[in-house]
């Protein structure tokens, strides 16, 4: 910039924090800091997760994860912004399609008179998947 002010100070900081990383990566794109296509983001992706699952064997390293998991959801929404999908859309496509599954997993337990506290991981991930198949019939 001509006034030796950062480039990034032009992002909106005001925006959701999913639209601001999508803002502060136009901006570096604008001046070609970016991946020439989505196969570099995913590969970045895969080595974030790599990465986060490495910090999860560390006692007591709240700090580190919680960069590493910035990192992880900065990688994913720069893979959203070069779909062209805003990151905020997709995360509320998905809490709701989270919340409309988990509410009829709790509704078929409750119709099978089970509980879902008692129910192992197993028992609850077989009642996910029926609601997924459900799903698909319609």
């Amino acid at each position: 910039m001509s006034d030796n002010k950062p480039l990034l100070d032009l992002a909106d900081s005001l925006l959701p924090k999913l639209n601001y990383a999508v803002d502060l990566q136009n901006l570096a794109a604008s001046v070609g800091f970016d991946w020439p296509n989505i196969d570099g983001i995913i590969d970045k992706i895969h080595e974030e997760i790599d990465e986060v699952k490495a910090e999860t064997n560390i006692p007591d390293n709240h700090a580190r994860l919680l960069d590493e998991m910035g990192d992880l959801l900065f990688a994913c929404t720069n893979l959203a912004r070069h779909l062209n999908i805003d990151p905020e859309a997709a995360l509320e496509a998905g809490n709701q399609k989270f919340y409309r599954r988990f509410t009829q997993l709790e509704k078929i337990a409750h119709i099978n008179k089970q509980d879902l506290k008692t129910l192992t991981l197993d028992e609850l991930d077989s009642l996910w998947e029926q609601v997924k198949r459900d799903e698909r019939q319609f």
